[in-house]
């Protein structure tokens, strides 16, 4: 889950607005008189979304217009919205707000170019959204409160009485509910409802808003150990230092429900007013060039600090992770993970959310 920020005009879109006014702006495609403008709703990390922005903007001369918010408070608008929303793409970190919106019948068909780009394992079995990137769900501990060998081989010991007081966890994040579905399609619904009671329980005192703060609170000592996506940890390094890092990651055991794939997509509203425009946009994410900036783990110009996994027009990540072939997450479909809608009713009669 993203920080919420909510209404957001990306500093890079303003600046190439205000340049075409006056110069015509020389760099690439915003060498154009093209006024096209487009509008964003981006669920992404904007550390992610930045960089392919701006990158975008030059290449095509079209103005993108950032409105940031958590990813299920943007699908929700959408839905309200409707025919009348202001949207023309909507960039998400998970693949079920997408489904929604698909069952809903929102989402306009991706050109079979962009669907092409990424493995369709990875993409709307309907061809309403493609995958951008992915991330892998982890255990992040901290080594002076827990040993390796003490920590969970699967997501179903989290219930255990030994981890009580010791597990942190973020069940409100988007991220956690692949989570969720993952462990119900595996041991059915009454023993996930017992399940997230029992492990719930374990986490009281250590429930936190989201995948940002369980990694900060492990990483200083405050908990032992919680669950996250990959990139959390890469990225916390790469913004505090590896010096100050006091806290690993581990993976559950392979093929458990714990191990679980989140695909990042996006896809083109049906009720854009900009649909070539919106097309291209997605187009430009699963572009060998957008991969290359999700790719490059950095701060700067051309550089993503997301340390999330490229998984389209065959381009790997230069991050100093596990390689994405030599990952082992249960064996879920995009289709089977759906809207999460299921998780999100269980987690609620848990009391988690």
């Amino acid at each position: 889950m993203r920080r919420a920020t909510t209404a957001v005009v990306g500093v890079a879109a303003a600046a190439l607005t205000a340049c075409a006014a006056l110069t015509g702006c020389g760099a690439g495609g915003a060498g154009s008189s093209s006024a096209t403008t487009i509008t964003l709703y981006n669920g992404q990390h904007e550390q992610t979304a930045d960089n392919l922005i701006t990158a975008f903007e030059h290449q095509t001369g079209i103005t993108v217009v950032v409105r940031s918010d958590d990813e299920d408070v943007l699908a929700d608008q959408i839905a309200t919205e409707g025919a009348k929303s202001p949207a023309d793409v909507f960039f998400t970190e998970n693949s079920p707000p997408l489904e929604s919106l698909q069952a809903k019948g929102l989402l306009a068909k991706l050109d079979a170019a962009t669907l092409a780009s990424t493995p369709s394992k990875f993409n709307s079995p309907q061809g309403d959204w493609v995958g951008v990137s992915a991330r892998v769900s982890v255990i992040i501990y901290n080594p002076s409160l827990i040993s390796a060998s003490q920590l969970p081989q699967h997501v179903s010991q989290l219930a255990d009485p030994q981890y009580a007081g010791k597990l942190a966890l973020a069940p409100g994040e988007t991220d956690f509910q692949p989570i969720v579905t993952a462990y119900q399609r595996a041991y059915g619904t009454a023993a996930t409802l017992s399940w997230l009671q029992k492990i719930g329980a374990n986490a009281a005192g250590h429930i936190y808003p989201d995948n940002e703060t369980i990694a900060d609170e492990v990483n200083r000592g405050a908990v032992a150990f919680g669950i996250v996506n990959q990139y959390y940890f890469y990225r916390m390094r790469a913004e505090i230092g590896a010096g100050n890092m006091h806290s690993k990651i581990t993976y559950f055991a392979p093929g458990d429900p714990g191990y679980v794939l989140d695909v990042s997509g996006a896809a083109v509203l049906k009720s854009s007013k900009h649909q070539a425009a919106a097309q291209k946009f997605v187009a430009f994410l699963v572009s060998k060039q957008a991969q290359e900036i999700i790719a490059t783990p950095g701060t700067g110009a051309g550089q993503s600090l997301s340390f999330e996994y490229p998984i389209a027009s065959g381009v790997s990540t230069r991050a100093g992770e596990t390689p994405f072939a030599s990952l082992q997450p249960y064996p879920i479909s995009i289709a089977q993970l759906g809207d999460g809608s299921t998780a999100i009713a269980l987690l609620r009669e848990a009391g988690l959310i």
